[in-house]
C-alpha cells in the first residue's frame, strides 16, 4: 500500500503540473515533436488543385474518375522517460531535492505527450536498469509513473548512462523521443563511453538531456568547515571555506565539470536543457521548446 505522503506528493504534482501543461506546453509540445511522417487516410475524388502525384490509378481506372490518396501526419509518438535514482540525485542545499524536481518534469513531459495522444514509458536507473514500465496511454498510467518516480526505493548508488542506453535500444525498436532526466555524475568519470552510447542512441532514437544541478555543487559557502560527502562513492572530507585558494578550485573543477557536460551534448548533436534546483524550471523549459521551434520552422 502506498504511503498518504506519496499519495498526497501525486496528487500535488497532478494538479501543479497539469495547470503548467495547460497554460503552456501542450501547444508548445505539439509543434516541437512530429511523428514518425504521412499515414493513408482516405481515396477521394480529385479536386482542382490536387496534386496529380497523389493520384490513385488503380481507383481511377476502376471508377472511370479521378481519385487521389489523401494522407495525414502520423502524430502518435513514443515518449521514454529516463530517470536517474542514483545517490548523488539524493541532494538538496536550496530548494527542490534532485529527485524530486526530476519527478517534477517528468510529470509535466508526461502530461503534455498524453494530451497529444502519445504513449509514455519511463525507465529508472543507478548503475543498473531498476525499473522499466513500457510506454502507454492514458492518465493513469501516467499517474503510475509519477508515483514509481517518488516512491522507487534504488537498490544501487552509482551510475552507469552506457550501460542504460544500450538496454534501452535494444527494448525500445521504434524510434522515441527520449528524456534522460539526469546530473550526470558518472562514476566512471571517462566521458569516452558515454560520448558512445549517446551517439548510438541519438541515431535511433530524438534523444534529449535535461541536466540537474545544485547551487552547491558550483559554489560552496565561504566561511565555513564544510563535510562534503561524494554520494556515489561515499567518500568523505572536510573542507575550509576560509581558504580562498581550495574554493577558487572548487569553482574552477566544477565549472570545468559543466562546461565538459554541455560540451559531451553539443558535439553529439543532442539537445540539452539545464535545470538548477534554485531555479524554477518552467523558463529553462519555455526557452528549449522555443529553441528548437526556431530551429524545425527553418
Amino acid at each position: 500500500m502506498i504511503p498518504k505522503d506519496i499519495l498526497d506528493k501525486i496528487l500535488r504534482i497532478d494538479i501543479t503540473t497539469n495547470r503548467l501543461v495547460t497554460d503552456v506546453f501542450a501547444g508548445a509540445y505539439h509543434s516541437v515533436f512530429k511523428g514518425r511522417g504521412m499515414e493513408f487516410d482516405e481515396v477521394r475524388e480529385y479536386q482542382h488543385g490536387d496534386d496529380i502525384r497523389s493520384i490513385d490509378w488503380n481507383v481511377t481506372a476502376r471508377t472511370g474518375f479521378a481519385h487521389i490518396k489523401k494522407y495525414v501526419e502520423e502524430r502518435e509518438l513514443t515518449v521514454m522517460i529516463m530517470v536517474d535514482a542514483s545517490a548523488s540525485v539524493h541532494f538538496a542545499s536550496t530548494g527542490q531535492m534532485k529527485n524530486k524536481l526530476a519527478a517534477e518534469i517528468a510529470a509535466v513531459l508526461a502530461f503534455a505527450a498524453i494530451r497529444n495522444n502519445d504513449k509514455v514509458g519511463l525507465l529508472m536507473f543507478t548503475d543498473e536498469v531498476e525499473l522499466f514500465i513500457p510506454p502507454k496511454k492514458g492518465k493513469s498510467h501516467v499517474l503510475r509513473v509519477i508515483r514509481e518516480i517518488l516512491y522507487f526505493k534504488p537498490k544501487g548508488k552509482g551510475t552507469d548512462i552506457p550501460k542504460v542506453l544500450e538496454y534501452l535500444t535494444k527494448v525500445l525498436r521504434r524510434r522515441s523521443t527520449v528524456f534522460v532526466i539526469s546530473d550526470f555524475i558518472d562514476t566512471n568519470a571517462d566521458y569516452g563511453p558515454i560520448r558512445k552510447s549517446l551517439r548510438v542512441a541519438n541515431q535511433h532514437h530524438d534523444l534529449i538531456a535535461i541536466t540537474l544541478t545544485d547551487p552547491r555543487e558550483v559554489e560552496l559557502p565561504r566561511g565555513a568547515l564544510v563535510e562534503v560527502t561524494d554520494a556515489e562513492s561515499g567518500q568523505r572530507m572536510v573542507i575550509d571555506t576560509s581558504n580562498d585558494r581550495l574554493c577558487r578550485e572548487f569553482h574552477e573543477k566544477a565549472g570545468s565539470f559543466l562546461k565538459s557536460r554541455s560540451r559531451l551534448f553539443e558535439t553529439n548533436g543532442i539537445d540539452h536543457i539545464d535545470i538548477s534546483t534554485d531555479v524554477p524550471y518552467r523558463k529553462a523549459l519555455m526557452s528549449f521548446f522555443a529553441q528548437r521551434r526556431h530551429r524545425l520552422a527553418r
